[in-house]
């Protein structure tokens, strides 16, 4: 069985202002398995965040091989990677974007109303499976403004996981919050993870980063290190 799920292959990222051309990411090769627990970490500008765009699929590279679930999706529609990425990745953002006028239960159900293969009654069996799942169930009514921070990201989290995507990007998901609640939602992700969720998250605190079993560092676009299980070694690796 391939328990791969993502496979970049000399992937180069470039953006073009006027005349002036910036190498984002250079030669990135990484292999993410099923099951992982990752972080990518690094200064400012580095290019971790361009790197999860691109996985994410909210890019494209301008160069290189990507293969998702064995599928190249380097060059394909907007259409396409639209429908794949609603299907494949679950978002969370540092900032939860969360749908103010939406209530906590239609937050969560939103990346199911683009599927054409779930019944109303199979989209709220799987919202509320989600909610439990993040212990937020008895706030389904409520509305992101009646939330703390805290709960707010629980209830990003919960619509991260509703469609069972294949991995889930986290950038910065402790980023807006206090320390209290920073650890309660890694205690969540850990949580995910050890139910065989697949999890890349950026994140700038090295204390999330520990909590990952394997530890990229990114630097000028380049992965200069993947730490597993303690064991650092050069670009290229694939485990």
């Amino acid at each position: 069985m391939n328990n791969v799920i993502i496979k970049l292959e000399n992937i180069k990222k470039v953006f073009y202002t006027d005349e002036v051309e910036t190498h984002a990411l250079s030669d990135i090769n990484l292999t993410i398995n099923k099951g992982e627990y990752i972080s990518i970490s690094g200064p400012s500008g580095c290019g971790k965040s361009t790197l999860l765009s691109l996985l994410g699929l909210l890019d494209t590279n301008t160069s290189g091989l990507y293969k998702l679930s064995n599928h190249d999706v380097s060059d394909i529609s907007k259409k396409e990677r639209a429908r794949i990425r609603n299907r494949e990745i679950g978002f969370i953002f540092q900032s939860f974007n969360l749908i103010s006028d939406l209530d906590v239960s239609e937050n969560v159900e939103l990346p199911l109303t683009y599927r054409n293969d779930l019944t109303k009654a199979q989209r709220q069996q799987m919202v509320q499976e989600s909610l439990e799942k993040v212990n937020m169930a008895h706030r389904s009514n409520h509305y992101p403004a009646q939330l703390s921070g805290g709960q707010q990201q629980r209830i990003a989290i919960a619509r991260a996981i509703v469609g069972k995507p294949s991995i889930i990007l986290a950038d910065e998901p402790t980023g807006n919050l206090d320390s209290k609640n920073a650890e309660a939602v890694m205690q969540l992700l850990d949580m995910l993870h050890s139910e065989g969720a697949t999890i890349c998250m950026v994140t700038h605190d090295p204390r999330s980063a520990e909590r990952a079993q394997r530890n990229i560092d990114i630097l000028d676009g380049q992965i200069i290190a993947d730490n597993l299980q303690n064991h650092y070694v050069n670009n290229d690796i694939a485990v």
